[in-house]
């Protein structure tokens, strides 16, 4: 029997493709489990595994064997501990790529679109102007043999003023669809889960920065100990939390780019503050989020202390996105391992 076809590659070599990522043997329960992902990948379990490997991160054995999946003795799979980050280029998907410079290159149809109907309105107004003016001529010239030739021209009229009427709608549709755009432009620079710009928005924003605003610092925060939340209370509380780290730091940093980078960690870009300062700021935002009291909305159980490491860095002009990046996300990883819920500069 033949392998089925998608136009994607045929199904069992995007499940082959699947294992490895993964690092899985061919076992039957794995070939089971990444049956269900890539044959039904709008699915709960499908949308689950595409959230916890983002970023390039594997599964865990916990992480399949709550989806539903069984992990076989001796099989490969990927340790608790999460790996290497990969570096903040490295980060932006595929889909997401693909997605922008569709956005980007159907605008740019559009707009040319819009200027060409704008043209064509504006000379065919003009020719029936003209029209008019020359039917209106002919009609008072007096001889008989001229009637037919004004009967021509009024119809002419007539015509062009149904095609203006024509170009002054598909024009306002352009319009529209420009606006549309617009919008999904905005969606392909947006988190889905807390509304904050993601990654993308600000890797431009730091590549369009105005040196005359700064000087400039990054941070890189990460929720404390945030895998043990989803897995004591699962992923639909863990997005609350998320959601609400989120609200807090943009009220905070209201002043400056607050985005999610992806999974429990965000960045911001500060302007106009010495490292200093900065870290001063980011402290109290840390102060404020650990003093809360987060509880379960269903049975107003407490949740615990929820908390921030935080790394910031001088951004030194003409520096790049990756390396200052990486330096924060190294301070990141010090606040960490000296007690986390704390800021460390450098």
């Amino acid at each position: 029997m033949a392998a089925r076809k998608d136009g994607k590659g045929d199904l069992f070599t995007r499940i082959g493709d699947f294992l490895a990522s993964q690092g899985l043997s061919p076992e039957p329960a794995h070939y089971t489990f990444a049956y269900d992902v890539i044959t039904n990948p709008d699915g709960a379990i499908a949308q689950a595994v595409m959230r916890l490997t983002d970023g390039g991160f594997r599964l865990s054995r916990s992480d399949i064997e709550k989806l539903g999946g069984r992990v076989m003795l001796g099989a490969a799979v990927q340790p608790e501990a999460e790996p290497p980050r990969p570096s903040y280029r490295d980060h932006q998907s595929e889909v997401e790529d693909e997605a922008v410079r569709l956005v980007e290159a159907t605008q740019a149809q559009v707009d040319d679109f819009a200027t060409m109907m704008r043209a064509m309105q504006d000379q065919t107004r003009d020719f029936g102007a003209d029209l008019a003016e020359s039917a209106a001529a002919i009609d008072t010239a007096g001889p008989a043999g001229l009637d037919a030739i004004a009967r021509i021209a009024g119809t002419m009229l007539a015509r062009v003023r149904d095609a203006e009427v024509r170009l002054d709608q598909a024009t306002r549709e352009a319009e529209t669809l420009r606006a549309k755009l617009a919008e999904a432009n905005d969606t392909a620079r947006r988190d889905a889960l807390t509304g904050l710009p993601n990654r993308r928005a600000f890797g431009e924003a730091f590549d369009h920065r105005r040196e005359l605003e700064g000087p400039f610092c990054l941070a890189v925060c990460d929720i404390d100990r945030f895998k043990r939340i989803n897995d004591a209370h699962g992923h639909q509380i863990g997005d609350r939390v998320l959601s609400a780290v989120a609200r807090t730091l943009s009220e905070e940093c209201q002043k400056y780019l607050v985005v999610r980078h992806g999974g429990e960690e965000f960045a911001i870009l500060i302007h106009g503050l010495t490292l200093a300062d900065a870290a001063a700021h980011l402290d109290g935002a840390r102060s404020v989020i650990a003093g809360k009291r987060f509880r379960l909305r269903e049975t107003d159980k407490p949740l615990g202390q929820v908390t921030l490491s935080i790394g910031v860095t001088a951004v030194q002009t003409g520096e790049t996105i990756d390396a200052a990046f990486e330096r924060a996300d190294r301070l990141l990883y010090t606040a960490k391992s000296d007690g986390r819920d704390r800021v460390c500069a450098a």
